[in-house]
């Protein structure tokens, strides 16, 4: 049985169709695509994930 995905788009985002993502989380996978575009995505595990959102969170302190 397939479900649908909830896309969440990035806070960051305007409505005027700027340059961002859409995150939908399962369990099993994070799914993140161009939000100009519903396809193709791009699937990773959550804990690649949560690694990359660290690195990020890091640079951005600096």
């Amino acid at each position: 049985m397939s479900t649908a995905l909830h896309w969440l788009k990035s806070s960051y985002s305007s409505n005027e169709g700027g340059n961002c993502i859409e995150v939908a989380t399962q369990p099993s996978a994070v799914h993140i695509r161009d939000s100009k575009n519903t396809g193709p995505t791009l699937r990773v595990a959550p804990g690649t994930w949560a690694a990359f959102l660290g690195l990020a969170r890091r640079d951005e302190v600096k």
